[in-house]
């Protein structure tokens, strides 16, 4: 009996761990190798991670998708704990505001860069509000080669639309899980709103901060569809060179080097994260 109790686990997470394996795993192992191997050379090279790093558009990537993660992460988590703040200070209509506020979850990545575009395309909602204002006599096309700025403003807004409201669920659950003690207490003592929310809020929501930037950070490492729909080719992210490498050059082995760099600054700007916001022993919220 004490034996088949002690298999029990193994038997439950067997299932699960079959299904890493050959849905994760397996893939995994396999862009690696693509990788590290190349026509001109047998067994281990590094020819694909040449190949990508000189070709010109590489470092222009890199710098687009920083730059981009650099704008948008940190104006959506300020707006995730505004807004997550706001939904755990309501005693009437929390769900309802929550709910409206995590609509665009259910939107995929294509469909909202379509919406942003309608916005700004030519014949767009911008061009006929600056008509109507008298700022402009005619259209005038805002994506182009010309306007690289307007380009970035436009994926930002949309990705910043489009993705708060992962952080924005991460942290109201975080905050919802501190005791409301704490806060009674600090009145107590005399703190004001803003005092509570950072000598009591900030400090045991760290491991839902951590959370969800981690999970944000990455995604917006590999931000692509949005990109597409407003910038196409004329604002280069990394994921896009990967699927411009895959599907457009039918160089895997290539697509897979830039996979790789993608996942090398993932895990780097995850260790960073959790360095930064390291949870102090025996916090569990």
């Amino acid at each position: 009996m004490w034996s088949h109790n002690k298999q029990l686990p193994y038997v439950l997470i067997a299932p699960a761990s079959l299904f890493l394996a050959v849905f994760f795993l397996y893939p995994f192992l396999s862009v690696i190798t693509q990788a590290f191997e190349h026509s001109s050379s047998d067994g281990f090279s590094l020819k694909n991670f040449q190949d990508v790093f000189s070709h010109w558009k590489f470092s222009i990537s890199l710098e687009n998708t920083l730059l981009l993660t650099a704008a948008v992460v940190p104006v959506q988590l300020a707006l995730a704990l505004l807004m997550a703040t706001m939904v755990n200070g309501m005693t009437k209509g929390r769900d309802f505001v929550l709910y409206i506020w995590t609509i665009p979850l259910g939107i995929s990545d294509l469909a909202a860069g379509i919406v942003w575009l309608v916005i700004f395309e030519q014949t767009g909602f911008l061009n006929s509000l600056m008509m109507n204002l008298g700022l402009i006599n005619q259209p005038t096309p805002l994506l182009t080669y010309q306007n690289p700025m307007m380009i970035f403003v436009a994926i930002a807004l949309a990705e910043i639309w489009r993705a708060t409201a992962i952080m924005l669920v991460i942290l109201v659950a975080g905050i919802g899980l501190i005791p409301k003690e704490y806060y009674e207490a600090a009145s107590v003592f005399g703190a004001s709103r803003w005092q509570q929310f950072l000598r009591v809020t900030l400090p045991l929501l760290r491991p839902s901060l951590q959370t969800a930037l981690i999970l944000r950070v990455i995604l917006a490492f590999e931000v692509f569809a949005v990109v597409a729909a407003l910038g196409g080719t004329l604002f280069p992210v990394l994921m896009g060179e990967t699927y411009t490498y895959q599907f457009d050059l039918l160089n895997s082995g290539a697509a897979a080097a830039i996979a790789l760099v993608i996942l090398g600054l993932s895990i780097a700007f995850t260790l960073l994260i959790l360095r930064v916001l390291r949870v102090p022993k025996g916090v569990s919220i």
